[in-house]
């Protein structure tokens, strides 16, 4: 019989779970809710071209910890985004955020 041994809710949204399996085993799973993130960044996608009134910096995304966790795990097989070399990440970003599949993830139009 699984039995959930404790929740947490983290400062980014997100819940972890900590579940026992009925064979001993632990399993881990995290979960975050996304609509309130889809709505802001539809919000701003909208508002204007994503450039500061000085036009030197432009915001592009807004991709929350748990997709970069899913992302690190197709890449390298671990969940940790932050120990991927900078190059790497930025590959990962551009891929994804030039395609389609993750447009919602896009605050301003452009390609990376």
């Amino acid at each position: 019989m699984t039995k959930v041994r404790a929740t947490e809710f983290n400062a980014d949204a997100s819940q972890t779970k900590y579940i026992k399996e009925s064979d001993g085993k632990l399993t881990i799973n995290n979960q975050q809710n996304l609509n309130p993130l889809m709505k802001r960044n539809k919000a701003l996608y909208n508002l204007n071209d994503g450039y500061t009134a000085s036009r030197d910096m432009r915001r592009v995304a807004s991709v929350p910890p748990i997709i970069l966790q899913i992302w690190s795990k197709e890449y390298n097989g671990t969940r940790n985004w932050w120990a991927l070399p900078k190059e790497i990440q930025k590959k990962i970003m551009r891929q994804k955020l030039n395609s389609s599949e993750f447009r919602y993830f896009r605050t301003s139009e452009g390609a990376l």
